[in-house]
């Protein structure tokens, strides 16, 4: 991609190429995390894990997203964005297919090397929303969102009914989510091959370690995941031990995600609107503590109304923490920048939500110390979400609140 295609010199049609590859890409991000979630049981059975090795294959994709992070800019400075997107894409592909072998090994080998695919896209698409779609950034961002979200929910509610179809095999319906991620290669090999050498240099975000307002985005990001995560890897057991039959459990997982598309393609948009982020951010936090603890307390006929706020609540955290990295950034470097530190040391912090989810639960027998965890994750995360939806610029002082309100209205 030439300069002034990076300055938002794009055509029509390369923009609208771009922007649907995007999309068909979110569309596979969650597909391998929340596929697991529903056959989790017979995973971890047949492979013969240990509730200490089941805590930690739910726990493997935020940990991977956080330690495979800081990749990305190494990727980018040698190859480019879209060249190391395709590669990412590759291990994404690779890594889903692979989950067929069954097998302890071969599912915590597969499950790395997708995630190492998902953790560089998650860095890189923040700035290329930011370099390519000015003045459509918060658009872009709701679609990448609910695309994500979308394909999300597919995998927790036709994961149960494709294993069935497959004669029973968990690991035969896992690895099938490898079609959809084969089809977003294809598309963005296409587009990629076009590209030019050495589009930009992506910076190590040194300049941010000291900066309030980037470690507010960072917790942000971080325990909204956390509670996402521990959603992915938990609510359908959660669900099960209240009485429902796995089908049951994976499509209400399902509704729950499904909801998430809904608020996640009108959030960003509604908090880019505004002067700034600090309510949307808090309300979100707080509808979604409450509604999980709903699907773990509440009586069993209000499962399906605790799911369905759980999941719109969650869409909202996600679509304003990706947002906030855009808004809180004067540029596409800076956006980089920051993608890479609040997705790289977020998701570090956001690997204990299930991690210390599932351990609390094998310590306790119950889900009483797991409501005190996600409570305790819920009040950070509304006290970072205040600080991080201030009208400001990383690494400026309160004069830039004007500016960004005014940016932010565009």
């Amino acid at each position: 991609m030439t300069r002034a295609e990076g300055d938002g010199g794009l055509n029509p049609r390369r923009r609208f190429l771009l922007g649907a590859g995007l999309v068909l890409i979110g569309f596979n991000l969650r597909i391998p995390i929340a596929s697991l979630g529903p056959v989790l049981p017979e995973a971890a059975r047949a492979s013969g894990l240990s509730p200490w090795a089941t805590s930690m294959l739910t726990t493997l994709p935020s940990l991977c997203f956080g330690l495979f992070s800081p990749l990305a800019p190494v990727f980018s400075r040698r190859i480019g964005d879209e060249r190391t997107v395709l590669l990412m894409l590759g291990a994404l592909t690779l890594g889903t297919a692979l989950r067929g072998l069954a097998g302890a090994p071969a599912l915590f080998a597969a499950q790395t090397l997708a995630c190492l695919g998902i953790a560089a896209i998650n860095v890189l698409a923040p700035a290329l929303m930011k370099r390519d779609f000015r003045g459509h950034t918060a658009l872009m961002t709701g679609l990448f969102t609910m695309s994500l979200c979308l394909g999300a929910a597919l995998a927790a509610g036709v994961t149960v009914p494709l294993q069935r179809w497959l004669g029973g095999s968990w690991s035969l319906a896992l690895a099938a989510w490898a079609l959809p991620a084969l089809l977003a290669l294809l598309l963005w090999a296409a587009g990629a091959r076009r590209q030019e050498a050495g589009v930009r240099h992506i910076a190590r975000p040194r300049s941010l370690w000291r900066d309030l307002l980037a470690w507010q985005v960072t917790l942000f990001m971080g325990l909204q995941s956390a509670l996402a995560y521990l959603v992915f890897g938990w609510l359908a057991p959660i669900l099960r031990d209240r009485g429902l039959s796995p089908e049951a459990a994976g499509y209400l997982l399902s509704l729950s995600i499904l909801g998430q598309a809904v608020t996640s393609l009108i959030a960003p948009s509604l908090a880019a609107r505004g002067r700034d982020q600090r309510f949307v951010a808090v309300f979100f936090s707080a509808l979604a503590v409450i509604s999980l603890l709903a699907c773990l307390f509440a009586p069993p006929a209000t499962l399906w109304l605790a799911a369905c706020v759980l999941g719109l609540s969650q869409g909202g955290l996600f679509g304003v923490a990706l947002m906030l990295i855009v808004l809180r950034a004067r540029d596409a470097l800076v956006a980089a920048q920051l993608s890479a530190m609040a997705q790289g040391i977020g998701y570090l912090l956001a690997s204990f939500g299930p991690l210390l989810a599932g351990l609390l639960h094998s310590m306790s027998g119950g889900w009483t110390l797991v409501a005190v965890w996600i409570t305790v994750i819920g009040a950070a995360l509304a006290w970072s979400g205040a600080g991080a939806g201030r009208a400001l610029y990383v690494g400026k002082t309160p004069d830039s609140a004007a500016a960004i309100t005014g940016a932010s209205a565009r």
